[in-house]
């Protein structure tokens, strides 16, 4: 018996959920700190360099694969591979499902303090001190909370399926994400100190591009700013109709992630100058504050320090962050759960339950060992797993893959000799980029 397979209705609905996808909290508070500590304007102009020459042809590349096979990411996988050994597809498709899982696991309880801290100014405007206190400071009991709350956020919405659920959300909370954005952004312009932030974010010094590790960090930042590797990219690609100008797609993804992420060192760069104006510390020995310390430190003290408005300002900056880490959670959740229903014959309610149990789970061990696990799982997915998963889609779609690919598929090529350049292109030039990134990150640890 075949599986109707649910879908995207619209390619708007499409763009953007792949695009929530893409953007998280790595796009709001990653980009903004390795701009900071790479060069500020001279690492935008790389990093846009490099998402048009690497990141956007590995995003082609996942997503393609999924889009010609109409398939979860493991029998896609499979299917590409059949010319060399299926168990290859499976098990690197299996691999990117295990890297799905370890990203929701840490990403779940990054998220639940996004929600927490969204909630504190609520519960202050609500006259509940002592809970808005609680919800602001970290402690094992918060994360037991809301950890679960953010993992049942994701299922509610990947329950209800492509369309209902994740086309219907990825079409509600990306333009309020949007929104929110670009009003925090007028707010925190007007403020003393905003000019410093703005002068070195967008003005280069084009003596920096000298910096090896400016463009290796650039490179690091476009590739993995767009979640390639763990198979989220290519279920959405399955879920839109073969051959639906897949192409064109991926620029509009590309382009709205990048812009989010521009936008997002707008607010963020010129924030932590009007933290500094304000008498704070956002630099150690020449490095920006980063990662946890700097969102949940310097941006609450900061809010703080405003009276009454930086509890609003607050409020409106924890639920961005929010939104940002469930449009990602959705996609990632999405690659497992499609494997139980199309491989193994689960209906989607029980799929999205065992997923989300298996990812509590996950969670949970994190979080009774978190100086342990905590950081060693981040670095694994972002050090190895993405890299390895991006560099074998391209050697898939280059040299692997034969039935059904078209851009090896000579009456096509003859008829457009574009996609040959194209083709190429994937097959030997994105491959060196890429193995580039990987040994150099792997040797900077």
């Amino acid at each position: 018996m075949s599986i109707i397979r649910d879908s995207f209705h619209s390619r708007i609905g499409f763009v953007l959920a792949a695009a929530g996808s893409a953007i998280g909290l790595g796009n709001i508070w990653g980009f903004p700190t390795q701009a900071a500590n790479n060069g500020g304007g001279a690492f935008v102009f790389v990093y846009l360099m490099v998402t048009v020459l690497l990141a956007l042809p590995a995003l082609y590349a996942e997503m393609y694969i999924g889009n010609q096979a109409q398939k979860n990411p493991v029998s896609a996988l499979e299917d590409a591979c059949e010319g060399v050994s299926r168990n290859v597809g499976k098990y690197a498709g299996l691999f990117g499902l295990l890297g799905a899982i370890l990203m929701l696991s840490f990403y779940s309880i990054v998220a639940g303090w996004m929600l927490s801290h969204a909630l504190s100014p609520l519960a202050q405007l609500s006259g509940f001190d002592s809970v808005a206190t609680w919800l602001g400071e970290s402690s094992d009991l918060r994360n037991l909370i809301f950890t679960p709350i953010f993992i049942i956020l994701s299922a509610l919405v990947i329950k209800k399926g492509v369309h209902a659920g994740i086309e219907r959300w990825s079409s509600r909370l990306m333009p309020i994400l949007f929104l929110l954005l670009v009003a925090l952004i007028i707010y925190i312009l007007q403020q003393p100190g905003a000019s410093e932030g703005i002068e070195m974010y967008l003005v280069p010094d084009f003596s920096q591009l000298k910096d090896p590790n400016l463009i290796i960090a650039a490179m690091g930042q476009a590739f993995f700013s767009l979640s390639i590797g763990v198979g989220g990219m290519m279920v959405y690609g399955s879920y839109m109709k073969k051959g639906e100008g897949l192409g064109k797609l991926v620029v509009s993804i590309t382009a709205l992630d990048t812009l989010i992420a521009i936008l997002a060192g707008l607010l963020i760069i010129p924030t932590l100058f009007v933290a500094q104006h304000m008498g704070q510390e956002v630099f150690t020995n020449g490095q920006l504050i980063g990662g946890p310390q700097l969102i949940f430190s310097v941006l609450p003290t900061l809010f703080e320090s405003m009276g009454t408005v930086g509890v609003y300002i607050a409020l409106m900056f924890f639920s961005l962050m929010s939104m940002a880490a469930l449009t990602s959670t959705i996609s990632a959740t999405e690659v497992p759960v499609s494997y139980l229903l199309e491989s193994k014959g689960y209906s989607r309610g029980k799929a999205t339950l065992l997923v989300s149990i298996i990812v509590l789970a996950a969670c949970m061990t994190l979080v009774f060992n978190f100086d342990t696990l905590f950081d060693a799982v981040i670095s694994w997915v972002n050090t190895f797993q993405l890299p390895i998963m991006g560099l074998f889609y391209f050697i898939v779609v280059g040299w692997i893959w034969k039935r059904g690919n078209l851009l090896k598929d000579k009456a096509v090529i003859d008829a457009k000799p574009s996609l040959k350049l194209w083709g190429n292109y994937l097959r030997f030039v994105c491959p060196l980029l890429l193995t580039v990134v990987f040994v150099n990150t792997v040797m900077a640890m």
